[in-house]
């Protein structure tokens, strides 16, 4: 599953975790990201260590049988963590599914975690390639899930996503236990409190928030990219 930040993303892997048939990873190319880019994210140092950092033993790893003998893999990945020499077209036996959410509210909720210098730390052009990658190789339009949507009708949206992938949908992948998850990055400490007071989806949001300035700019050079995916999505 592939999604920018911000974008309910820990959510939905709570989602799956909660199968019972399903292992979760946990944005395992992040610290490889941090070490290169030296962007100065919340708990980088902490990251960085907590993880492995080579590019081609992630992809190994990513590519082999699923922890603790699990029949379904959940991988956590957000596309713009890939400025190595591993991007999606390395995974040629996954199956990709990508999260999508209005950019309006991904600044907003992003900006109270980091800071926002720019649209491209969102990952929409990313997941909007990344698409078109899996496109081009298969002649079909992956599942894209918008985040709104889902909670507008989780176990709708959910059952859709689940026969686009090819697995049985569960009612169990409606609610988790609150709390921290065992498979959780170090990082969660700092990004993960709303999601960790949670025992299921949010209600529906109400109007997009209101920005202003950059921020406001870093919205809407989402925008485009933003739409395009959103008219694929289930």
């Amino acid at each position: 599953m592939w999604s920018g930040p911000r974008n309910i993303s820990t959510a939905m892997m709570r989602s799956f975790a909660a199968r019972g048939d399903c292992a979760v990873s946990d944005e395992p190319f992040y610290g490889a990201f941090l070490k290169d880019s030296g962007e100065p994210h919340p708990m980088g140092a902490e990251t960085i260590a907590s993880m492995e950092c080579d590019w081609q033993r992630v992809r190994e790893m990513l590519s082999g049988d699923a922890p603790g003998g699990a029949s379904i893999w959940y991988q956590k990945h957000m596309p713009h963590h890939m400025i190595g020499p591993v991007d999606i077209a390395d995974f040629p036996d996954h199956i990709h599914a990508f999260l999508i959410r209005p950019p309006e509210r991904v600044v907003a909720s992003y900006r109270a975690k980091n800071e926002l210098s720019e649209a491209r730390a969102l990952g929409f052009a990313a997941i909007r390639s990344y698409v078109a990658v899996i496109e081009e190789r298969t002649g079909v339009t992956p599942p894209i899930v918008d985040a709104d949507r889902l909670v507008h009708d989780p176990a709708g949206m959910l059952e859709k996503l689940c026969s686009a992938l090819g697995i049985a949908w569960t009612p169990a992948m409606l609610s988790w236990p609150k709390g921290p998850h065992p498979d959780d990055g170090i990082w969660g400490q700092h990004w993960y409190d709303k999601v960790n007071a949670s025992t299921g989806f949010d209600n529906p949001p109400g109007a997009l928030p209101e920005l202003e300035g950059d921020y406001a700019a870093t919205a809407a050079a989402c925008r485009e990219d933003y739409e395009h995916l959103l008219a694929k999505a289930l």
